[in-house]
């Protein structure tokens, strides 16, 4: 029978194999006839503890190797001569295709490596050659008939290691000459390391091959492919002399790459489909995981083997999805980025397999305080700036490695959105692995099977692996860096207290953080380590849909183009900013400078924005006034509607702007502490006196049950007023049950009361059936004091002359909030406002519309006579500064 491949038990036994046919092939051990050869060392089986490990015979190893070094990997045919009853073969054994070839028992004696068996005396053919043998191995005094005892052909056979970590680095990663003894699975073998004897087991790093699992009663499972991945290890090393590269130790065991004249079998193992890389041990891997994770890539994309289900992350993305250049618009926080697409659509990139800086320990943070991630979390700050300075307005390479799919909200984990997660580089950079080496991110650590990660995920690891040595950011050992970063926007006691300090700074640098509206920002000023709010001066930009209570406005035409102006220009970005002044809300006001250029200019030159006359002052109005033009002329955006108006005709056109005087009746129901006040329309008076008479019959039909409304901010519910009857009401506040705010919708007037004095509002009386019957206004062309006292002297007297009752109402402007109006006594036709400025009660708002100076110019001659009668406000002459007068502005 001719056969391939066998392997060496000892000099008279031998394994040899047939030929494998669609699967590892079968094996039978053949012993060789009528010699014997000295055995090898056994070590003591670890179940008998009195066994003694036996060393080697003399000469047994020499033996072993001289068939080993003779047979491996070459083709051999036997014969059987008998066979024992307990199914031992005796045969003999020939190199090559038949019996002509050279007989392996003659060979080994006449080296001397083994003896003929004593009582072969027959008389034939084989037994004399065999003799023959002997006797020329004697008269050359070969082998073990050379002088002495053959000690030193014994080994000094080591099985442990006493610190396998030194003995690992002692070697310094140099190959070490080893023989393959015996291949556990395809990725663990036995080997014994040469010159010194030392008996190893070998793991392969990086990689792991399918394996057999032990059972309870002790025999073995294969998983799948543990057999064939066995096989191809064992044809391929066992018993071959191969070089190993000692790369670092796991308990008892080695971690090393074994290298062999024909190749690297980490690396075909993987290229076959026959292992897996493994994350623990890839990274000691000294010839770089990026090839093992190559030749894993290969076998995947193959399907082949424990491939062959294998679908990828990004299999159901087209090429131009998964790798493609961007621009980065945002940065998120520490691990995310927005970039604007070539096709000009927005997209969120996750950086894979990072994870931003997170705050340690179970709620170390203050309850009352609202947690700013970007300024409380340690490092984060630092990671989103590195980012930002990095990224923001660059082209990015991006490579989508993985989409994380939307996960729903559990006990402990918020809901997440699904995720596209990429490793996004800039010349050659892969951000991800930059932040993590600076410690400004650390990095996911799978279960193995997992495939959702970066396509360089040995890279983070090893960044990290830097980081963490060098004490770098999240893994330093000093001082976290605090922000003490002050939020003023909106707050308009802090905001006065600044607003001297920034105006006399000229320009200061600030970081746009956030962009509300293509005129309204939020900045970060670093050197004052402070967040502000900041409008544009000197623009009027067409305004963004706002939600109210109540009500949507619609954003006006435009406002979202504008807005995306602003962000693609500045948003993150490092700007100069002047501020001039600041309005009523704490809000900061004054001019923009990105790259030199005046935002809002660029976004007048854009017909983004029209130009406002409070412009005129600043020394930006002739830049701006020539953009509009240039604007004018092209007629787009805010000025596709434009109409030129021809030169001669311009005095007749401005007669025609009249103010519009168009007075209807109303009735005052209610005035507020700011002097606002709010009426019915008398036109629809009747309606609503119907609504509540048939709402009031219903409800004393089916009385509300005391106690079972349970109300909700922003619900519109029935109220019981202090004079025990019903009326419409919109929730504003629910403190606790027994203190809800509510309004008044059809009279304007708030109350707070307990939720048993609410009811549920029958649909047949909602606002659907009639609207809420009390609009909000305030008056036209004055200044309500800022002063409380003075604030309230006015609000009585208008309390005194109009609550509850008819006056006449014409609309003047819109503005924020609610319309102005002015109002006039239904009998006299006398103006309420009018009347205020006269007392000394209020001051005049200058409005520059030329439709409104007729009016003006009364309440101006009405303020005077008041100043110089030294009414109320003028009671000790005229206490703003001098320059205040000229613009209606006070100071």
């Amino acid at each position: 029978a001719s056969n391939s491949g066998p392997r060496v038990l000892s000099g008279c036994a031998i394994i040899v194999r047939g030929q494998p046919r669609g699967g590892p092939p079968p094996e039978r051990q053949i012993n060789l006839s009528n010699i014997r050869a000295g055995n090898l060392a056994r070590r003591a089986a670890a179940t008998q503890p009195d066994a003694k490990d036996t060393p080697d015979e003399p000469w047994a190893f020499p033996a072993r190797e001289f068939l080993r070094k003779k047979l491996i990997g070459k083709e051999v045919c036997f014969t059987i001569e008998n066979r024992t009853p307990q199914g031992r073969e005796y045969g003999m054994i020939y190199l090559g295709k038949d019996t002509n070839g050279e007989n392996i028992a003659e060979s080994l004696v006449a080296e001397g490596l083994a003896t003929r068996r004593e009582g072969m005396r027959a008389n034939n053919p084989e037994q004399n050659r065999l003799s023959e043998c002997e006797e020329q191995a004697k008269a050359a005094k070969k082998g073990m008939w050379s002088e002495g005892n053959g000690s030193h052909t014994i080994r000094d056979l080591k099985y442990t290691i006493e610190n396998p970590r030194h003995f690992v680095d002692s070697h310094h990663q140099k190959p070490v000459n080893a023989i393959i003894e015996h291949v556990r699975d395809g990725s663990v073998v036995r080997a014994l390391l040469l010159p010194d004897y030392y008996l190893v087991t070998v793991m392969l790093s990086g990689i792991k091959c399918p394996t057999f699992r032990r059972e309870a009663d002790g025999s073995e499972t294969p998983e799948p492919f543990a057999a064939e991945a066995k096989f191809f290890t064992e044809s391929r090393l066992l018993q071959r002399d191969v070089q190993i590269i000692l790369e670092s130790c796991h308990n008892q065991n080695i971690l090393g790459t074994i290298l062999h004249p024909n190749g690297n079998i980490t690396e075909l193992l993987l290229k076959e489909g026959f292992a897996r890389c493994v994350d623990w041990s890839i990274a000691v891997y000294t010839r770089g995981a990026e090839k093992l994770r190559a030749a894993e890539r290969f076998a995947k994309e193959r399907r082949l083997r424990i491939w062959r289900d294998y679908v990828a992350p990004t299999a159901n993305l087209d090429q131009k999805d998964k790798q493609f250049v961007a621009k980065v618009m945002q940065v998120l926080n520490a691990d995310a980025i927005v970039v604007k697409l070539n096709s000009g659509d927005y997209k969120t990139i996750h950086l894979s397999s990072i994870r931003p800086p997170r705050l340690e320990g179970e709620n170390t943070q203050d309850k009352n305080k609202k947690l700013r991630p970007l300024y409380d979390i340690p490092y984060m700050f630092e990671a989103r700036e590195f980012l930002r300075k990095k990224l923001i307005g660059k082209k990015v390479n991006v490579t989508v490695d993985y989409i994380r799919p939307a996960s729903p909200a559990t006990e402990t984990v918020p809901a997440f959105s699904e995720r596209t997660c990429a490793t996004v580089t800039i010349g050659g950079i892969n951000i991800a692995e930059a932040l993590v080496s600076k410690g400004l991110a650390t990095v996911i650590r799978y279960r193995q099977d997992d495939d959702q990660r970066s396509s360089h995920y040995d890279e983070l690891l090893a960044a990290e692996a830097r980081a963490i040595k060098n004490g770098k950011g999240l893994h330093s050992k000093k001082e976290v860096p605090i922000h003490r970063v002050a939020d003023i926007s909106g707050d308009t006691q802090k905001a006065k207290q600044f607003l001297p300090f920034l105006q006399r700074a000229g320009r200061s640098e600030a970081v746009v953080e956030y962009v509300f509206s293509g005129s309204r920002l939020k900045l970060y000023l670093p050197k004052e380590t402070c967040l502000i709010t900041f409008l544009l001066a000197g623009i009027e930009c067409p305004r963004g849909a706002r939600n109210l209570p109540g009500l949507v406005q619609e954003g006006e035409p435009f406002s979202e183009e504008a807005m995306l102006f602003t962000k693609e220009l500045v948003l993150q970005r490092e700007v100069e900013v002047e501020v001039e002044n600041m309005d009523k809300a704490g809000n900061f006001i004054g001019w923009l400078h990105i790259d030199g250029a005046n935002l809002s200019v660029l976004l007048v030159e854009h017909a983004l924005s029209k130009v406002h006359f409070t412009a005129e002052r600043s020394s930006y109005y002739k830049s701006l006034l020539s953009a509009e033009e240039a604007a004018k002329q092209k007629k787009e955006k805010v000025w596709a509607h434009y109409e030129e108006q021809p030169v001669e005709e311009v005095m007749p056109v401005l007669e025609e702007k009249e103010r519009s005087a168009s007075y209807k009746p109303v009735f005052v129901t209610e005035i507020t502490d700011d002097l606002h006040f709010y009426v019915q329309d008398v036109e629809t008076g009747t309606q609503l006196e119907k609504l509540m008479e048939n709402m009031r019959n219903d409800i004393a039909s089916h009385p509300p049950v005391e106690g079972s409304y349970a109300p909700r901010r922003g619900e519109f519910c029935i109220a019981k007023f202090v004079d025990g009857e019903w009326y419409r009401a919109r929730v504003e506040k629910v403190e606790s049950p027994a203190k809800v705010h509510v309004f008044y919708i059809d009279y304007g007037n708030r109350e707070v009361l307990p939720s048993t004095r609410l009811g549920t509002l029958p649909p047949a009386f909602s606002t659907r059936v009639l609207p809420a019957q009390a609009t909000e206004y305030a008056f036209a062309f004055i200044q309500v004091p800022q002063d409380d006292d003075a604030r309230t002297d006015a609000v009585d007297s208008v309390v005194r002359d109009i609550q509850n009752t008819q006056c006449l109402l014409n609309v003047e402007h819109l503005s924020a909030g609610c319309p102005h109006v002015t109002l006039q006594f239904a009998d006299s036709k006398g103006d309420v406002g009018l009347g205020l400025v006269k007392e000394g009660l209020v001051m005049v708002e200058v409005r520059k519309e030329k439709q409104f100076q007729k009016v003006i110019t009364e309440y101006l001659n009405a303020q005077e006579s008041a100043k110089s009668a030294r009414l109320n406000l003028w009671r000790y002459g005229d206490f703003r500064a001098d320059d205040a007068d000229e613009f209606g502005y006070s100071r």
